[in-house]
């Protein structure tokens, strides 16, 4: 390991002391690609001496059928330096001094120290998450079998009820049911080992990625600390800190949320509010969190005063919606929401001028940890519109959208009284 030494700050031996005792490792290079700093965890990881991978190139840490095209993949990323996850959804490897080959997933975060370029690499064994998957894919394979095996014994079944039942409309009513219970079997366990691979693999991506960046931030205020030229990137990454806290908070809310609706330990309270009111004190609070921008435009028809309905449920119906319109839709774009009262209760409809859905991915839009793949390079847990489907059903209430992959989409809200 290289240190950072010399006539250190005590915030440049605060630094160093995160660097050596983290527990992922990290790398410091130059856009070139040579090895500046190296922690005593990529050290351990790499099977290197310390002080061995300061000045080498980092080439020396890819196998050699992939070094040419990673100096291809480093030039083209230098002509666009933006923070960037490697690995994911595709074998990236790395190899150890002694030659062994481990699956790495690495994440880039380009800076400058000392106005110098420098790039600042966290590297991931995921040799064990590789496991998993391949535990889950055999796990998988083993329930085809079952399934087979159950349709044979179902089969058997059959055939057995059919010398005992003297009728065929008792043969076929009986024979309807084996197999519808066998289906709904199946259907149940491939629905529980779907559920099961998501949660996996969203939970691990939700919460590495924050947590990572908060590292790397906290890393570099500590670095910025006492420097009046550096105050806009110190405030800049505590403001990213803060954003990252949020995300791990409304991640957990969601969770939260979902386990007491399913176990039933959220009721319908109905009060009589003041629905103009209290759309807009939850607007006003959103507005906080828009994009550079963005405008969230709020329209009331119809003099819709007060209104018999649970105050709490209207705020996570609205807040889902709204921060999806928020998160799915580019700076400078307008977010319009509309509340209208009709005969049989109050319609809100909330249209931005986001991505828009895939017309392949509709159908699965309320499910649960479900996410279209024209977004998954968005934070996100797939659990919003599956939440705001299950609130809207404790109080009677509808939802249905229109959308069109590219030009954004509109939810329709029906609220009854």
């Amino acid at each position: 390991m290289s240190s950072i030494s010399g006539n250190m700050t005590v915030g440049e031996k605060t630094f160093e002391a995160i660097f050596n005792s983290c527990v992922e490792s990290i790398l410091l290079t130059d856009r070139k690609g040579v090895i500046l700093l190296a922690n005593p965890e990529s050290e351990r990881l790499f099977g290197y001496e310390p002080d061995e991978l300061p000045g080498q190139s980092v080439e020396v840490l890819i196998p050699k059928p992939k070094q040419a095209s990673h100096k291809n993949h480093r030039a083209d990323f230098n002509k666009n330096p933006t923070p960037r996850k490697m690995g994911v959804g595709r074998d990236l490897r790395a190899v150890k001094k002694d030659g062994t080959e481990f699956p790495i997933e690495v994440s880039l975060n380009p800076t400058e120290i000392n106005g110098e370029g420098v790039i600042i690499c966290f590297l991931i064994d995921i040799t064990k998450r590789k496991k998993i998957e391949e535990a889950l894919q055999k796990s998988e394979e083993q329930l085809i079998t079952y399934a087979a095996q159950l349709e044979k014994k179902v089969e058997d079944r059959t055939q057995e009820l059919k010398k005992a039942i003297g009728t065929l409309e008792d043969e076929i009513k009986v024979r309807k049911k084996a197999e519808s219970e066998a289906r709904q079997s199946l259907e149940k366990e491939k629905e529980l080992n779907e559920l099961k691979t998501r949660f996996v693999s969203m939970a691990s991506h939700e919460f590495r990625t924050p947590l990572s960046t908060i590292l790397s931030s906290a890393s570099l205020i500590n670095k910025y600390n006492n420097n009046p030229e550096f105050e806009d990137k110190r405030e800049k990454h505590v403001e990213r800190i803060k954003n990252n806290v949020n995300d791990l908070t409304s991640i957990l809310n969601d969770f939260l949320s979902l386990d007491k609706l399913e176990a039933g330990k959220i009721q319908n309270n109905p009060e009589s509010i003041d629905i103009e009111k209290a759309v807009e004190e939850i607007v006003t609070d959103l507005r906080q969190t828009c994009k550079k921008g963005q405008n969230i435009d709020l329209l009331l028809k119809n003099a819709i005063g007060s209104y018999i309905l649970d105050k709490a449920i209207l705020r996570h119906v609205i807040q889902n919606l709204v921060s999806n319109a928020i998160k799915y839709s580019p700076e400078d774009s307008v977010i319009s929401i509309v509340v209208e009262k009709g005969k049989k209760g109050i319609h809100l409809n909330v249209k931005d001028q986001g991505i828009g859905i895939p017309e392949s991915d509709q159908k699965h839009l309320f499910e649960r940890f479900f996410r279209a793949h024209n977004s998954t390079h968005i934070q996100g847990t797939g659990l919003g519109l599956n939440l705001v489907k299950k609130y809207l059903e404790l109080i009677g209430g509808e939802i249905s959208f229109e959308s069109s992959e590219g030009k954004g989409s509109t939810f329709k809200v029906f609220l009854p009284n």
